[in-house]
C-alpha cells in the first residue's frame, strides 16, 4: 500500500513553482521559525543557525522544480535544514570516532531514559544540551527532538548505528552529568 501525504500548503508551493514570490515569501513566513529552531538544536548557535536557514531556503527554491511532492513540503525542507546543519558541523572538523563493537562493553545495550524520574524544566535542559560536545548534541538533537531513529541518524552522519546508539548513550549520560552539577536532577 503506498502512502499518501496530505500538504496543506500543497497550493503555495505550486504556486511557489509558477515563480509566485509572493508564494515563496509564505512558504518562507510558515516555516521559517520551525526550520531555525532545527537548525539550532543540531548546531548550538544562533547566528549559524540563521546562516543555516538562510541558505536551506535558497537551496529548497532553487530545487523546488525537482521537488515532486511525494511527501510534504514541510518534511522535506527539514531534511535540507538537517543535511545542511550536519555540513556546518562537519566544516567546523566535527569527528565521531567510529567504534568497533569489541569496544562496546562497559556501555549498557538498553539503557532507559526515565521521564518521570528526571523533573525539569526544559529551558534547563536545552541548557544543558547546548553544553554537550556537537558529536553528542547532534546525536541526542536528532533523537529526542527531531524523531529519527539511529539508522538513518547513521544514515545522515555517515556512521554505524552502533556509533549513533553509542553517542546517545553517552550524550544522555553527559547531560545528565551536566544537570546534576547544576542541581536540576535530583
Amino acid at each position: 500500500m503506498e502512502a499518501i501525504y496530505i500538504d496543506k500548503h500543497y497550493n503555495l508551493v505550486i504556486e511557489c513553482k509558477q515563480g509566485s514570490k509572493k508564494a515563496c515569501y509564505e512558504l518562507y513566513r510558515l516555516y521559517s521559525k520551525a526550520m531555525l529552531n532545527v537548525a539550532f538544536r543540531i548546531v548550538g548557535d544562533i547566528t549559524e543557525a540563521e546562516d543555516v536557514l538562510q541558505e536551506a531556503f535558497v537551496d529548497a527554491f532553487a530545487k523546488l522544480k525537482d521537488f515532486r511532492q511525494d511527501t510534504t513540503f514541510g518534511l522535506w525542507l527539514k531534511q535540507i535544514v538537517v543535511n545542511r546543519s550536519i555540513n556546518l558541523l562537519r566544516k567546523r572538523k566535527l569527528e565521531l570516532v567510529e567504534l568497533e563493537d569489541g569496544h562496546l562493553e562497559n556501555i549498557a545495550n538498553d539503557e532507559s531514559w526515565d521521564d518521570e524520574d528526571l523533573q525539569y524544566q526544559v529551558a534547563r535542559v536545552k541548557e544543558g544540551m547546548n553544553q554537550l560536545p556537537d558529536g553528542y548534541r547532534v546525536v541526542i538533537s536528532l533523537y529526542l527532538l527531531e524523531g529519527y531513529d539511529h539508522e538513518e541518524i547513521g544514515q545522515i552522519l555517515n556512521i554505524s548505528e552502533n556509533t549513533s546508539r553509542t553517542q546517545f548513550l553517552r550524550a544522555k549520560r553527559k547531560l545528565i552529568e551536566i544537570l546534576n552539577r547544576k542541581g536540576q536532577v535530583s
